[in-house]
């Protein structure tokens, strides 16, 4: 049985689902059976782009730690894909002097057994409960929140409702109806017309809330990039790719990878109401880069090689950096322990 099918059946055993749900198990499903990265995959990430994300990830790590004063750290990793990530950051963290302890938080056993072939001596960890209590953590988090599952309320003709997955014909639909009280929803939008979708992922912000509660008691930094805004907003960002292109969400389940933007407001507001954690950004994700020094970086692969491979390496650049790309749709959001510098990449004014 599919897990489509196996979806239908139990929502007709005990009923519609929350989307939140749905999602949670579509998603464990397709990460544990289907290959999500790369060419051969649904979407192609940052550091699959080309290494110069990684490696300038990881002189912002680095660098961050020295200014610290270079005390212990763990390097953790939230989804750490196929590793490639983690490999490249690693390999700039060491040309700094900074060899640290790995700690990855992964679910899908396939994907460990990927992620041990490329940094063997990582730590895995199911979810952020096990992570090390007794130093400073750098946390990165790369195209992480936004696969994590997404509450939406809908406004019907009775107000704000809970958008569930029900069963029509055997096929699942999309039904909002469980009212929910109006303090779910951001006052500026309790107005909104009939049909409007609000968003909210409390998985993310109880990510941000643990986060930032570890950092303030044990130093250091966690570094978010994803796709998304700064809410409060109104929209269904819900998406599915599959075989790499564009599908309706729930013609995907558990077969393509189902996400949603990022609310980064959301996300730096509940790190803050946990703890009193420094945040910093969001930025785009291109200007980021730049000011760590993509452009040099770029110039230092370039040099010597043969037109087709600078013509790439420029190419890859742009993907990361572009307005248009990249580099205009993702965003980074640093959280700073109490008593931290200021990170790289940001304006200085912290939130």
């Amino acid at each position: 049985m599919s897990f489509r099918d196996a979806l239908v059946a139990r929502i007709r055993a005990e009923g519609p689902l929350p989307l939140a749900r749905v999602m949670a198990l579509a998603n464990a499903h397709y990460y544990a059976h289907c290959e999500p990265f790369g060419a051969a995959g649904d979407f192609v990430t940052a550091p699959e782009v080309s290494q110069m994300f990684g490696e300038l990830v990881g002189a912002w790590c680095a660098e961050l730690w020295q200014r610290a004063g270079r005390p212990r750290v763990y390097l953790v990793e939230l989804g750490p894909g196929r590793g490639t990530l983690a490999q490249d950051m690693l390999r700039a963290c060491a040309a700094a002097g900074l060899v640290p302890p790995v700690h990855f938080v992964e679910t899908s056993e396939r994907l460990r057994r990927l992620q041990r072939e490329a940094v063997p001596r990582a730590c895995f960890h199911a979810d952020l409960s096990t992570l090390p209590d007794d130093g400073p953590l750098l946390v990165v988090a790369n195209e992480f929140l936004d696969s994590l599952p997404l509450t939406q309320f809908e406004r019907t003709a009775l107000g704000w409702a809970v958008r569930t997955v029900a069963e029509d014909g055997g096929e699942p639909v999309f039904r909002a109806v469980e009212p929910v009280r109006l303090a779910m929803i951001p006052e500026a939008l309790v107005e909104a017309p009939e049909g409007a979708v609000f968003e909210r992922n409390f998985a993310a912000e109880q990510v941000a809330a643990t986060l930032a509660r570890r950092l303030s008691a044990q130093g250091g930094a966690a570094l978010v990039v994803d796709y998304g805004h700064s809410g409060p907003a109104l929209g269904d960002t819900l998406q599915a790719l599959l075989d790499g292109r564009p599908t309706p969400p729930l013609a995907a389940l558990g077969e393509g990878d189902l996400s949603a933007h990022v609310d980064f407001a959301a996300v730096a507001a509940a790190a803050a109401r946990a703890a009193p954690v420094k945040s910093f950004g969001p930025v785009a994700q291109g200007a980021f880069l730049l000011a760590l020094g993509l452009g040099a970086r770029a110039q230092a692969l370039k040099a010597g090689k043969p037109a087709h491979v600078r013509g790439r390496i420029e190419a890859e650049a742009a993907r990361l950096a572009g307005v248009g790309a990249m580099g205009g749709l993702f965003r980074a959001l640093a959280l700073v322990a109490p008593g931290w510098p200021a990170p790289a990449g940001f304006p200085s004014m912290a939130t």
